[in-house]
């Protein structure tokens, strides 16, 4: 009478996400298949299928490889967004950046090497063409 079933979701729950909270220090890499929200701090690498968001007191220190990011907060590092990389207005960049579209709100601190996915495949193709 009072059993509920529980629906099996073949192990990944890809609705959630995963969340470190203000106050929390990881110092190690994150390997993570769902989306995740970083409010804490991490030193060391990111990497996800999904999309991270530091959040405005979250700060990252080492290398971020994901496919969408949001960043409110602080990074230092390496940083490759397959898709979209956001910087709000109150987001601080200090690094290399590599990404398919980048959209900066105005007053982000973007102090980063910027190569956008597109073009460095257009290169790649003018130098082969060159080449050959």
């Amino acid at each position: 009478m009072f059993d509920k079933k529980v629906p099996k979701t073949g192990g990944l729950d890809f609705g959630k996400t995963n969340r470190i909270v203000e106050g929390t220090i990881i110092k190690g890499d994150i390997i993570s298949q769902a989306d995740f929200r970083l409010d804490g701090e991490l030193e060391g690498n990111f990497s996800s299928t999904g999309k991270i968001v530091i959040g405005p007191t979250g700060k990252v220190i080492g290398d971020i490889k994901c496919k969408n990011a949001d960043v409110e907060g602080r990074f230092k590092g390496k940083m490759e967004v397959e898709e979209l990389l956001s910087l709000k207005a109150s987001a601080s960049i200090v690094g290399e950046v590599i990404t398919g579209k980048l959209s900066v709100e105005p007053g982000a601190a973007f102090t980063a090497t910027c190569s956008m996915k597109n073009g460095v495949k257009q290169i790649a193709k003018v130098n082969e063409q060159q080449a050959g």
